[in-house]
């Protein structure tokens, strides 16, 4: 009898353990998280490392800088959304991408290719204690999304996951030999600010082939966080301009409540999407976005 009390009390202990074990990582995750808001001068830069064709012609190093304010524009209990804004100097501000945690969620998305994505839902067993980043463009349309754990040990923070996306940006005008990136993306909170480390693949897809693997490539996106006076531009224009984005998302937040495929138009009228979302002058804002999504939405 004392035996079995025994056992009872040892599995109790280990519960309670637990539970605090997991509610200390989540505060922990948290702050990661919430630490890559701020005012950051951000260097980008990537080399191609390797490929497997010996003739292959290997891509121009890529090396740029810029002013970025993030900010969190949802702060809520298992959800976090930071919003990118980046200066670009003379005043100009730009809309750039936007990062959404969600933790333990059993939602996602995956990219295909050639702008199509498929969403999905899991076990939720299959996402206990983790964290799901899904990663938006400028025009808050889907770039990709991955799952998985921070990781708080040895003095270092970090967030790890592969998975694929449509071109970057500083690509997608330039090449035609590959339409799908594998991105192996690794956030990791440091004294200065936060790197995005990448480990990318530049992948071929067909349907019904074998994906045919041309380049590699190595990436680091690091922030190193400046006084938010330096942000002051970009924190006024997301201000002003807060309150469109929003319907956007909402929008968006319609689109994306689906099971299975999300295909989106490339260009309409020789435009990409993002051209035609920005807000027009004597026009309704929501009647404006119904007639844009009712031109990209394919299926």
């Amino acid at each position: 009898m004392k035996i079995n009390n025994l056992k009872i009390l040892a599995l109790v202990l280990l519960s309670i353990n637990f539970s605090f074990a997991q509610k200390s990582n989540y505060k922990k995750d948290v702050e990661a998280i919430k630490a890559m808001c701020g005012c950051y001068e951000v260097t980008f830069k990537y080399t191609e490392t390797f490929s497997q064709e010996i003739d292959y012609e290997k891509a121009y190093d890529y090396t740029s800088g810029a002013l970025e304010w993030a900010e969190a524009i949802v702060d809520e209990t298992g959800e976090i959304s930071i919003q990118h804004i980046l200066a670009v100097g003379e005043g100009r501000v730009i809309k750039h991408w936007r990062q959404d945690w969600t933790y333990e969620d059993p939602t996602s998305f995956v990219y295909d290719k050639d702008n199509q994505w498929k969403f999905f839902k899991r076990n939720p067993k299959e996402v206990k204690g983790t964290w799901t980043q899904k990663v938006y463009q400028v025009d808050d349309s889907p770039r990709y999304a991955g799952t998985a754990t921070w990781v708080h040990y040895d003095g270092k923070q970090y967030w790890e996951s592969a998975d694929d996306s449509p071109l970057p940006r500083r690509e997608y005008t330039i090449r035609d030999d590959y339409n799908v990136m594998n991105r192996g993306n690794r956030h990791e909170i440091t004294d200065y600010g936060w790197v995005h480390e990448q480990d990318n693949k530049k992948i071929l897809r067909k349907e019904g082939e074998e994906d045919v693997l041309i380049a590699e490539e190595k990436g680091f996106n690091i922030y190193k966080k400046v006084d938010d006076a330096k942000c002051e531009t970009a924190k006024e224009w997301w201000q002003e301009n807060q309150a469109y984005w929003e319907l956007v998302n909402a929008k968006w937040n319609e689109v994306y409540a689906r099971e299975g495929k999300l295909k989106l138009a490339e260009k309409v009228d020789e435009q990409p999407l993002f051209m035609h979302l920005f807000p027009q002058e004597e026009v309704d804002d929501q009647q404006h976005i119904e007639e844009v999504f009712a031109k990209f939405i394919l299926d």
